[in-house]
């Protein structure tokens, strides 16, 4: 009998599933987006305005955005683990990509809520 020892950091089934939650979180608030285009007749400033002043629709927002960027996240750093073989570099980029999805992040909030 061969016995095979589990090696590696297990993101495998956990980064799976948070991948496809997020792509049901932005495909679920993408189909409210269209719904909610579709249902009114003109698409001016006040009828936008009026949307983004509905709470439900800012907390929708950001969560496509946090699904967003955690989407993000998992995906560049499968691909930065796959092909950049030197850890400082990889390490580099990683706090690079880090910073800027957190600084797109901060950026949203301050958008929608006009802070």
């Amino acid at each position: 009998m061969v016995r095979r020892e589990v090696v590696g950091a297990r993101y495998g089934v956990r980064d799976w599933l948070a991948q496809r939650v997020t792509a049901v979180v932005m495909a679920v608030y993408t189909l409210l987006v269209l719904a909610v285009f579709v249902s009114v007749p003109v698409v001016d400033y006040w009828h936008w305005k009026s949307l983004w002043e509905l709470a439900v629709m800012r907390y929708a927002t950001v969560l496509f955005l946090l699904s967003l960027y955690l989407h993000a996240w998992i995906g560049v750093r499968n691909i930065f683990m796959d092909y950049i073989q030197d850890p400082g570099l990889r390490l580099t980029l990683y706090t690079i990509v880090i910073a800027a999805l957190m600084s797109y992040a901060v950026w949203s909030v301050q958008i929608l809520w006009g802070v």
